[in-house]
């Protein structure tokens, strides 16, 4: 009978644990030492380079204020709908 009680408050404890750790982890959208990019064009999609390292073409660095850190973040989603033009101008896609 005792073992069954410790076994349910472990198993309570745990839970909550879960609970309110699991709703504060938010995705990187890309690893420790490196940044995202965009692709030039209305296609999209970005890719992640060294810190330090310049992205390669077709991706280019996304305009200062608005570089996504984080899945579904603000900036995450903006990028969703538009894109950067071969003139590095922002464009709806």
């Amino acid at each position: 009978m005792r073992t069954r009680i410790v076994i349910a408050l472990a198993a309570v404890g745990l839970g909550g644990l879960l609970t309110t750790t699991g709703c504060s982890f938010r995705e990187s959208i890309c690893a420790s030492g490196e940044y995202p990019a965009i692709a030039v064009g209305g296609q999209g999609g970005s890719a992640c380079f060294p810190d330090g390292q310049e992205p390669t073409p077709p991706y280019v660095r996304y305009p200062e204020g608005k570089v996504p850190q984080h899945v579904d973040d603000e900036w995450d989603v903006y990028w969703r709908s538009h894109g950067i033009d071969e003139n590095n101008n922002i464009i709806e896609t």
